[in-house]
């Protein structure tokens, strides 16, 4: 029987990996886009018969691990390997002594699905991925948050990682007025501006919709602070499904999939 081996990743295994996730999706892959830096951040996993046949990236933080960029060459479908790369980032988490593991998957993705479900992942949240159009629009009302308000939200994006949200990074966004509101009008919605590290000119909004003229309010400084800082795309996650805009398009629908380790 051929050896499976599982082992950190390092520059030149770049070729292996690109030449089966190029058609990934319709559009392709963004793998080519973040390999450098993952590789640099650690923790970017191979799985080898002779030669590199999958990859996951593990990324450790407070409490949790997220994972993420799973890739299995075609080929070699079906044969358990993606379950290795997990179990085995599981086992390093376990040995940090951190509890959760996270992923995302597409609402969408079977196989993904059927496998996270098999290793006792459990859907934890439901999100929606909206992409906005830029756009000079003076029409809102926002308000910035300060940290001493009460504020009752436990994860957000960065980077599209699900991370914690906890004291020390809400006083952080806070002073950089990266979280906004508004509470014109009914229940109040909230959204937490960050920059992607992997994208140029990306801008990432974490939004907790309330009613749909707050949401409305929130979307169009959205757009305004985006024309103004020249970023070139909007990514919105939500839970919530969003008003109709002729500048905003859903993308796609996610399981946030969370397990207990220990």
């Amino acid at each position: 029987m051929e050896a499976i081996k599982i082992r950190d990743a390092i520059n030149s295994d770049k070729f292996f990996i690109l030449n089966f996730c190029k058609d990934t999706f319709s559009w392709g892959d963004y793998i080519q886009d973040v390999w450098e830096y993952w590789l640099s951040e650690g923790n970017l996993l191979l799985i080898e018969k002779q030669s590199p046949v999958g990859m996951c990236h593990a990324f450790f933080s407070k409490n949790q691990v997220w994972i993420e960029g799973i890739r299995i060459n075609p080929n070699f479908h079906r044969r358990g390997l993606a379950s290795k790369l997990v179990k085995h980032i599981e086992l390093l988490a376990k040995e940090k002594q951190i509890p959760f593991s996270f992923m995302l998957i597409d609402t969408e993705n079977s196989p993904s699905f059927l496998m996270a479900k098999c290793l006792n992942y459990q859907i934890f949240q439901t999100w929606n991925f909206y992409s906005l159009l830029p756009k000079v629009n003076n029409n809102h009302k926002i308000q910035f948050f300060n940290a001493i308000n009460n504020v009752k939200i436990h994860h957000y994006v960065k980077s599209w990682r699900w991370l914690v949200l906890d004291e020390e990074t809400l006083v952080s966004l806070s002073k950089q007025n990266k979280i906004i509101f508004s509470d014109t009008s009914g229940d109040v919605s909230i959204a937490i501006l960050t920059d992607s590290e992997h994208f140029d000119k990306t801008l990432i909004v974490t939004l907790f919709s309330g009613s749909q003229d707050n949401t409305l309010d929130v979307l169009s400084h959205i757009q305004n602070y985006g024309a103004e800082k020249n970023y070139q795309k909007i990514q919105i996650l939500t839970k919530e499904k969003l008003p109709l805009l002729n500048t905003l398009e859903h993308k796609i629908t996610f399981n946030l999939m969370k397990k207990f380790l220990y």
